[in-house]
């Protein structure tokens, strides 16, 4: 699988360097990102009808981040070089025979003469470092999140779509989130490294059901620490990241390293931490996408008797960083578990993310393939309370050729689309990641939101003076009538709620006596950045010639 990175190789070290100092020129603040309103300075110059300066910012940025950095820049000039010779831009052109590694850069005209004066100005000055550098900027946000005057970030420090929501969050909703324990409930408090963190997928089904070889099929290499058999071998939970060597870092150095976004699983305790470790190795496609390997889930009470920490909490924790979650099953491991149910179940608020995978589908012929089938979808439905039917990719993602013997040539190509399609939908993820995120930070910020209204109801309905343990009891006793008063007194949509056993499970181990009030003007905050900020963020940073 490739990931789309026609700059990465297909540019010559003479262009690199020209692009370089166009680069750095046109970094107005010298932050390491182009803007929309940099981009629209610089590009004119090359004289291109807006329509097609449209085209050329959307394929450059196609994760949708609302700016370029080094690489989307040399995609940029390399599809204005190519509109100027008349071709047509598309995303097809990055795909076609086109050699762009010996691409004249384009024509921009008077760029010359506004960068020798620049240059003359510069040198009388001081020596101000001009060049623009991401980690300058990712030190700054990164300042944010410890700063004890966050409330004085201005909108001008904000270059990003990504860089907003960080503001948003520590302005706004982070107060909300320490004020009513919403880290003790639901998730920790999210970190610099939560928002820059790549996309994750995370790969979940029961033993030997080919979790580790799919991740060896994709990157054509076994990552450092992997292990495969027909018996239980990956056991321990393992991210595969891309690195500048072959390495394994332990769970516990992970969870405290500050540029990554796992402090949040140090709750889980050392018993998980010792099952998890971070794999590194070079890898073009890592540098794009992360993947997750988990242990094989078993069955009947192995489950919950040999494992020393709490698995379901743990997936459930994944699933809410991930993009994008595989359930792998083989032809003769259909059987829906205990705990693989408990497991599924534990995915509940993460559906759009869930993609079914039929592995090792050439183990059987065509008739038995199609029962296999049936009885797959049968065995979800009754764990994937969906209306809709979940998209099952079938397929034999191995490095092994498939067995023809058995699937016959229809299979063959069944499983080479369905392969495709599979991969299809893998590339996308690096594209959606900002949308992604935009997501998961209003699903956050609602969640917060309905935490603060039942927290507060609960401090509400406390006595003043006498029998607080007694009024405790009855309300943790009656949690869904007090969800059911919450749900009406707000006006909030009932599925936002969260599941009532595993909050009263956390209540029972507090003093709901010392939870705050409600606080209106704190909830005002939030509906006002669902309202008004984001959506005013989104517009910022769209594309600038729209």
């Amino acid at each position: 699988m490739e990931i789309d990175s026609v700059a990465a190789g297909s540019c010559s070290k003479e262009n690199q360097l020209i692009y370089k100092e166009w680069f750095e020129f046109a970094d107005s603040d010298g932050d390491g990102r182009i803007t929309g309103s940099d981009a629209i300075k610089f590009f004119s110059m090359s004289n291109l009808p807006r329509p097609e300066l449209k085209q050329v910012w959307a394929i450059a940025d196609a994760k949708r981040q609302g700016y370029l950095g080094f690489k989307d820049f040399i995609v940029a000039m390399q599809l204005v070089s190519l509109a100027q010779t008349g071709h047509e831009i598309s995303h097809d052109v990055l795909h076609s025979d086109v050699d762009f590694k010996n691409m004249n850069p384009p024509v921009m005209e008077g760029l010359g003469v506004l960068m020798a004066k620049k240059k003359h100005s510069s040198s009388k000055s001081s020596d101000l470092n001009v060049n623009g550098s991401p980690s300058a900027d990712a030190s700054l946000t990164a300042h944010w999140f410890s700063s004890k005057s966050s409330k004085k970030i201005s909108l001008s420090s904000v270059t990003s779509i990504v860089d907003g929501l960080k503001r948003l969050y520590i302005q706004k909703l982070k107060p909300l989130e320490v004020a009513y324990r919403f880290n003790d409930f639901v998730s920790p408090l999210l970190t610099n490294s939560d928002f820059d963190a790549k996309p994750m997928v995370m790969l979940l089904g029961q033993y030997s059901t080919g979790k580790t070889t799919f991740i060896k099929h994709l990157l054509k290499a076994s990552y450092p620490g992997a292990h495969i058999g027909p018996e239980p071998t990956t056991d321990r939970f393992v991210v595969v990241m891309s690195g500048p060597d072959e390495r394994s870092i332990p769970g516990n150095t992970v969870a405290v390293q500050a540029d990554m976004p796992f402090s949040g699983l140090t709750t889980f305790g050392t018993a998980f931490l010792s099952k998890f470790e971070c794999s590194q190795m070079p890898h073009p496609l890592l540098e794009h996408v992360a993947f997750v390997d988990t242990p094989g889930v078993l069955s009947g009470e192995k489950q919950r008797t040999q494992r020393a920490y709490d698995f379901t909490g743990v997936t459930s924790w994944f699933a809410s960083k991930c993009d994008l979650i595989l359930l792998l099953f083989d032809p003769h491991k259909l059987d829906v578990s205990d705990e693989f149910k408990r497991v599924i179940s534990s995915l509940r608020g993460h559906d759009d993310k869930i993609r079914v995978v039929l592995n090792k589908a050439d183990q059987v012929d065509t008739q038995q393939l199609m029962r296999v089938y049936g009885a797959l979808m049968w065995s979800l439905g009754k764990v994937l309370n969906t209306p809709e039917v979940s998209r099952v990719y079938i397929g034999s993602f191995s490095d092994k050729p498939i067995n023809e013997a058995a699937t016959g040539p229809i299979g063959r190509e069944l499983f080479e689309k369905e392969q495709d399609d599979l991969l299809a939908d893998l590339k996308d993820i690096p594209k959606k990641a900002c949308d992604r995120r935009i997501n998961e930070f209003v699903k956050r910020a609602r969640a917060a939101k309905i935490h603060a209204c039942i927290i507060s109801h609960l401090k509400k309905e406390m006595p003043a003076i006498m029998g607080k343990a007694k009024a405790q009891q009855k309300l943790v006793d009656n949690l869904e009538d007090v969800f059911g008063k919450v749900q009406r007194e707000h006006h909030l949509p009932k599925g936002d709620f969260p599941n009532v056993e595993q909050f009263r499970e956390v209540l029972s181990g507090y003093n709901i006596d010392k939870f705050e009030k409600l606080k209106p003007k704190m909830l005002q905050t939030v509906d006002d950045m669902l309202g008004y900020d984001i959506p005013e963020l989104l517009k910022n940073f769209r594309n600038p010639y729209d």
